[in-house]
């Protein structure tokens, strides 16, 4: 299958995009048909040089059947190349992660007092009804 995705350059901690063509059995940053344009994701999102686009090849590849990954597809969506994909529902991406695992055990231990207290009751109307 082949796919629209990001291949990774530039050196440690300054990443730099290209967005090419490959077939999805390849490797990230391996063996790809085409370059397609690239990504910069340092510089500010209002700069013309975060995002460079070859729209015509883009389209020729969508029309062959090229699949997108989500970040490319929002991507050519900010770029109005395809319309911009469906925006998912991660409610835990804004907590940090080390509070997510301090808020987690929380919850479980209500609802589990709360099925334990239920469960009492239960257990107790079998018993007279035996």
């Amino acid at each position: 299958m082949l796919k629209l995705r990001l291949s990774m350059g530039g050196t440690k901690k300054r990443p730099v995009y290209k967005i090419v063509v490959a077939d999805s059995r390849f490797a990230r940053d391996g063996r790809f048909i085409e370059k397609l344009g690239f990504f910069n994701p340092l510089l500010p999102k209002e700069k013309k040089e975060r995002v460079g686009l070859e729209s015509d090849r883009i389209k020729y590849w969508l029309g062959q059947g090229a699949q997108p990954t989500m970040r490319v597809a929002r991507i050519l969506g900010e770029n109005k190349l395809m319309p911009m994909p469906a925006s998912g529902n991660n409610p835990n991406k804004a907590i940090p992660k080390k509070d997510r695992k301090k808020e987690a055990p929380k919850a479980e231990e209500k609802p589990a007092a709360a099925e334990a207290k239920k469960e009492a009751p239960k257990a107790e109307v079998k018993k007279e009804v035996k």
